[in-house]
């Protein structure tokens, strides 16, 4: 579709100098999800959007009663505080919600990262770098440029916009969750989270799992008195393998391009208290990938049950069952019907703006605030914004600026678009 005189001028207001400032400010407030500088930069983001003339409601979290509802979706740090961040351009029910995170996940290795500084949100050759900078600071940014052009341009929406900035998307979704609690809601939704390009339709989910393996104890020197908790974990390590395997047999056929849609990966390992002593416990932390529309009760009985099989075909662990848990998020798969009109309403923006093909369609691995807006907002939701997941996590998180531009002006043209407009 040609654009119009409006949208033209609109999409020139769009201010790419205070876009990038924007986001290395943004990166440089190091709002690991579970700490103070999550809740600075909630207060840092409703400063901004009431600069942009929205109307903020801004609300500290009940989190005794968020916790209590039997919908909570789960989280793996503690946190004493969180709050919740909305801006509207006006009221009614929003046409359309832009949303994203502001948290992100520790540095890791400080020393991979450029200079040792993982929130410098340095520029290097077109990129920008540091922890959060596609995950998904870039995101947030692109979502306020949106409202920053459309006001600058003098350009009236007919319809409400709003902006959500939500926290704890990285321990489970207390934001989102929290957010949707409130009543905040719309007729359809971007979480802008980084998809290269693609407009993401579909998630799956993540649920964290702690498996507790019982050994026996003895000193290190006449081990086979004992028996080590880390030998016993073994076969259950295999049986997970298999789990993991079987699971993707027949994957979605939304993951085009996705080597491992359902994924099941230990993170974290604890086992012994002593070098010369045999371990006689082992405690395995990791995340089991929920199928696309698999309840997430039916995933955690797949799990248990190949546990269960593996103990009872091993001579130790038939008598010293390995026992399973879920602790911290759980995130079910979350989806938007394939035939939804909206799919094709930002594709035609991106494909405006750029020309070429249409955008390609695609489901992420990975769990998302998408089911939740989903889920509980009954609003249909998918993914589109700046940066490659891959740099997701990882040290020497980048952006490229061509894409962030790029994002930011499919988002405005959608929004001008969906709202509708006048001068």
């Amino acid at each position: 579709m040609p654009l119009s005189d409006l949208e033209h001028h609109v999409l020139e207001h769009i201010d790419e100098q205070q876009l990038v400032e924007s986001l290395v400010a943004v990166i440089r407030v190091p709002s690991v999800t579970g700490t103070d500088a999550e809740s600075d930069l909630q207060h840092a983001h409703a400063k901004m959007l009431d600069a942009a003339g929205l109307d903020v409601d801004t609300w500290k979290f009940d989190l005794a009663a968020l916790r209590a509802d039997h919908r909570f979706p789960g989280e793996e740090t503690g946190r004493s505080e969180g709050y919740g961040v909305v801006g509207m351009t006006g009221p009614g029910y929003p046409a359309l919600v832009l949303q994203g995170h502001v948290d992100v996940v520790p540095t890791g290795d400080v020393e991979r990262w450029h200079d040792g500084d993982p929130f410098s949100g340095v520029i290097r050759a077109g990129a920008v770098h540091g922890r959060g900078a596609c995950d998904m600071k870039a995101g947030v940014v692109a979502n306020l440029a949106v409202i920053q052009a459309i006001r600058a341009s003098g350009v009236v929406l007919e319809r409400p916009l709003a902006i959500h900035s939500v926290i704890s998307e990285e321990d489970g979704g207390l934001g989102a969750f929290g957010t949707m609690v409130r009543g905040h809601g719309g007729e359809v939704a971007v979480i802008t989270e980084p998809t290269s390009n693609r407009i993401v339709t579909a998630c799956a989910g993540a649920l964290t799992f702690a498996i507790s393996v019982p050994g026996l104890a003895a000193h290190g020197s006449t081990r086979l008195q004992g028996l080590s908790a880390f030998d016993a974990f073994l076969p259950l390590n295999r049986a997970i393998a298999a789990l993991e395997a079987d699971r993707n047999t027949r994957p979605d056929p939304r993951f085009l391009t996705t080597a491992l849609p359902y994924p099941i990966s230990i993170g974290r390992i604890r086992a012994g208290d002593w070098a010369s002593s045999v371990p006689d416990l082992l405690v395995a932390e990791g995340r089991l990938g929920v199928i696309i529309d698999e309840e997430p009760a039916d995933a955690r009985a797949s799990f248990e049950r190949a546990i269960a099989n593996a103990c009872a075909a091993d001579p130790w662990l038939r008598d010293h069952p390995a026992t399973v848990t879920w602790p911290g998020g759980q995130f079910a798969s979350g989806r938007i019907d394939d035939d939804h009109a909206f799919i094709d309403e930002i594709s035609d923006a991106i494909t405006s703006l750029r020309g070429g093909p249409v955008p390609e369609r695609t489901a992420a691995p990975y769990g998302s605030d998408l089911r939740l807006y989903s889920g509980i907002g009954g609003i249909p939701t998918l993914h589109y914004g700046p940066g490659d997941v891959n740099f997701a996590h990882a040290p020497r998180e980048q952006v490229e600026l061509t894409e962030l531009f790029a994002v930011a002006r499919s988002l405005t043209l959608l929004a001008v678009r969906r709202c509708g407009a006048h001068r």
